[in-house]
């Protein structure tokens, strides 16, 4: 058995694959298929491209719901820091700041949770984290 990919149902694909680009992911293939009406993008990590995430779009508009139901992706990052302050130069919340230097949540802009891990030990405490609230849930 081998794991193959995670896959998510977004409703704009541009605005998701900016938002996993920020988190370092790059796009490894690309499928579009006009009878099924949807096109495939997996995106991964350099050097990790044997585990991706598949956005999937679908060209008919439909509602997505239950987002925290799934649970989340996690992903482990160089630093958490610069990693969130990338994040909220791009526009986006975070919703459990790494107050402790080793661990937050954000989510894609279809609701799906994302949790950043600091790769090794955790960081030093440091503000703006440190005294930073959640927001929203996660």
């Amino acid at each position: 058995m081998k794991y193959l990919h995670t896959m998510i149902r977004v409703t704009n694909l541009e605005d998701s694959i900016a938002f996993f680009k920020v988190l370092g992911l790059q796009e490894t293939r690309r499928s579009v298929n006009e009878k099924g009406r949807y096109t495939l993008v997996f995106m991964a990590a350099p050097g990790d491209e044997q585990a991706p995430v598949e956005l999937t779009f679908n060209w008919d508009p439909e509602p997505y719901t239950g987002g925290r139901n799934f649970g989340h992706l996690a992903y482990a990052v160089d630093n958490i820091y610069d990693t969130c302050n990338a994040m909220i130069a791009h526009g986006v919340t975070i919703n459990r700041p790494p107050r402790e230097g080793r661990m937050a949540f954000v989510r894609t802009p279809d609701g799906i949770s994302i949790e950043l891990l600091q790769a090794g030990g955790a960081l030093e405490p440091a503000e703006p984290w440190t005294s930073m609230p959640n927001i929203g849930s996660w």
